[in-house]
Formats: structure tokens, sequence, C-alpha cells
């Protein structure tokens, strides 16, 4: 597969937030496929061939959703791919919008990058956007992803019971992030 250069949408201090491609599937498959991963999503790992992946994957590239959007997350420095962040259940009216993140490559995890790649792409929505609520369910169990979120400004809402998992309901608002400039 080859693709032109990406869109780089925002940098960190750690990473850098680009649009998805379609070199990307071969790691996002692997990722999805992964149950330790899956477990972090209260998912099961998908069970799809590769092709009909990068099938979906291209469809998704060439019809993007405003109300979901997927970023790659790569190291700034090496330009690796690590993982993904994306925002979805977009609402324009109510001005928020749900978070979720993967930091796929393990090589990567409790480094900084996940809360990162969360603080830089909250810059994004704040900012660029326009959000004025950015909100996200983790699983009660993962106190390391709970420990970045509140890094970034996330507070616990309420406990959340869904399809036979208990979350947390987090939040974070626009003037926590960007304070006075806001």
């Amino acid at each position: 597969m080859t693709s032109t250069k990406p869109s780089v949408f925002v940098s960190g201090r750690l990473v850098t937030l680009r649009e998805k491609q379609l070199d990307d599937a071969r790691r996002d498959y692997e990722w999805r496929r992964d149950p330790e991963l899956a477990a972090y999503d209260a998912a099961r790992p998908i069970s799809m061939s590769f092709r009909s992946f990068a099938a979906a994957l291209s469809d998704e590239l060439q019809s993007p959703s405003m109300y979901r959007r997927s970023f790659a997350i790569e190291v700034t420095e090496s330009g690796l791919h690590i993982g993904n962040v994306m925002f979805y259940s977009y609402d324009p009216t109510r001005q928020e919008a749900e978070l979720g993140i993967t930091i796929g490559d393990r090589d990567y995890w409790s480094r900084g990058f996940g809360t990162d790649a969360v603080a830089t792409m909250l810059l994004y929505l704040f900012r660029e956007r326009g959000l004025e609520r950015v909100y996200l369910h983790t699983l009660s169990w993962n106190h390391r992803a709970q420990a970045a979120f509140n890094r970034t400004g996330f507070r616990f809402v309420r406990p959340v019971h869904r399809d036979g998992y208990d979350f947390h309901l987090m939040e974070v608002h626009r003037a926590d992030v960007l304070g006075a400039e806001a």
C-alpha cells in the first residue's frame, strides 16, 4: 500500500497526531486482533480478514464523518505509528464529543505517550473544533488510564454500567484545559 504524506493536525511534546492513511491498516489490524488490547476497550478481538478490515478503513478514509474522526499517534522523534486517538459521538449543538485512545505498541506504555496524545487531542478539540466538553468512559479497573486522564484534566463524574461492564464516566471542560484562553 502506498499513499501520500499524511497531514499533521497537531503536535505535542512527545507525539504528533496526523490523519489516518491506508498504510496504517496493518498495525491497526494487529492491535484490533489482540485480546489484551480488546479487553481494555471492553470489546472482543476482531475476527474479520485483513482484506475486509483494510477495505473498511479505505471507505472511512474516503468518506470521513463529521461525527467521528480517528487520528494516528506518531512518536515525533521517529515517526513510528504507536496508536490511535479519536473523537466520536460529536454533538455540534452541545459542543461536545467522546474521546477514545489506544496505544497499541506496548513499548510505549507507561512512558507518557498516551498522556501526551490525550493532552494534544484536547488542545485540537477545544481550539480547532470549538468544543466545550470532552468526555470518555474507561473501565473501572483501568487505573493506569484513569491516572493519565486525570493528568490531562479529566475528572470522575459517575460510575456507568453498560453491556456487562463497569466504567468510570470522566469529563473535562474547555476552561479546565485552556484557562484564560477559553
